[in-house]
């Protein structure tokens, strides 16, 4: 795969690396802090978390509000964003973090760091097909 040579790195340095992993471990606790919301509020669990904090407060009744399978479903793509980040650290420790798995290329910084678990560049994204 030696195309033109150009300055263009094929993969983020260890430095970069591990920028991202502490982008990702706190994307990740944030997840799980969701998810563990979720779950209790599905269970119905209020009584260990009474005089906790106000947002938490408002979070528990307005999750009190939505349904059991909203909140499934809620529960499910947290499971789902942290098994992608999960995935991401994978590559992070291989060393293939943030190449494009479509191109090859480095994905821009700048995509992950607001989309970290991402595996394709905008370009090749935009060229896949439409699931919805």
């Amino acid at each position: 795969m030696n195309e033109a040579q150009t300055n263009q790195p094929t993969r983020y340095s260890d430095a970069e690396l591990e920028e991202f992993r502490g982008i990702i471990l706190g994307m990740r606790a944030e997840a799980q802090k969701n998810l563990d919301l979720l779950l209790q509020a599905m269970a119905g669990s209020e009584n260990d978390v009474n005089d906790t904090a106000p947002t938490f407060k408002n979070l528990e009744e307005g999750s009190n509000v939505l349904s059991k399978e909203e909140n499934a479903k809620l529960a499910e793509r947290q499971r789902k964003f942290i098994r992608d980040l999960d995935l991401a650290l994978a590559r992070i420790e291989n060393k293939t973090y943030g190449i494009c798995r479509v191109t090859g290329k480095l994905i821009p910084k700048e995509r992950l760091r607001i989309v970290p678990h991402t595996t394709m560049t905008i370009e090749a994204k935009n060229q896949q097909p439409k699931h919805h």
